[in-house]
């Protein structure tokens, strides 16, 4: 069976000012394994994460998530 992660992410928290995220690539192997993400307002931006990293659901979640105002961006308020 391969390995299939999902297409779409959502940070916890701001990374490079942007939460939602999309799949771009995949690569390495047993704990090493990683994704590359592109933020989906600015494709331009990529974040390389370890697989580790996304499996924390206090750091990733899979989808596309709604985010509550209040979290949105601290630095507005």
């Amino acid at each position: 069976m391969g390995w299939n992660p999902a297409r779409a992410w959502t940070s916890q928290h701001p990374v490079g000012g942007y939460r939602h995220f999309q799949l771009v690539l995949q690569g390495g192997r047993g704990d090493q394994r990683w994704v590359e993400l592109a933020a989906v307002l600015a494709p331009g931006f990529r974040e390389r994460v370890l697989w580790s990293d996304l499996e924390d659901p206090h750091r990733w979640v899979s989808g596309w998530q709604s985010i509550p105002e209040s979290h949105a961006d601290p630095a507005a308020e």
